[in-house]
């Protein structure tokens, strides 16, 4: 079997993370696990992340269940450099998860299933997220 390294940037108290997460593993990988919350980020880290996932600095901004509000963050005049320093020293301001593999990076949210594009090889059916809603059918296809 070929290697096909799979990085998962995880927020394990997150069910759209730990459900991607489930997803990779139910596929046969043990994907490196970066628990960014604990190691945080650095500046051409994050750079790097979300050119390569094509977002923008404010759509991997995190709104919800984050300070992003009451650091002012919200506010569209607030510039890319000012949200990244706030990152750097707010891990849980970005958004979750990223997941990078050869076939390229992703921030697989709202839809966890959206990690399945950047995998070479799917988990056998029936898989399901943890609220019960299906992800891949008892014939391996995509729900």
């Amino acid at each position: 079997m070929s290697h096909f390294p799979v990085v998962i940037h995880h927020n394990p108290e997150c069910g759209t993370s730990r459900n991607v997460l489930a997803i990779i593993e139910a596929s046969g990988y043990s994907p490196i696990i970066i628990d960014y919350l604990r190691e945080g980020w650095t500046r051409p880290q994050l750079l790097a992340l979300f050119a390569a996932a094509g977002v923008t600095v404010r759509q991997a901004l995190r709104e919800t269940k984050s300070p992003a509000a009451d650091l002012g963050l919200l506010d569209p005049a607030v510039s890319d450099d000012d949200l990244i320093a706030a990152m750097l020293v707010h891990p849980v301001l970005v958004n979750r998860p990223f997941v990078a593999t050869p076939k390229g990076v992703k921030l697989c949210r709202p839809d966890s299933a959206m990690v399945l594009d950047l995998l070479e090889r799917w988990p056998k059916g029936p898989l399901a997220k943890e609220d019960g809603s299906l992800l891949i059918d008892a014939n391996g296809n995509r729900v």
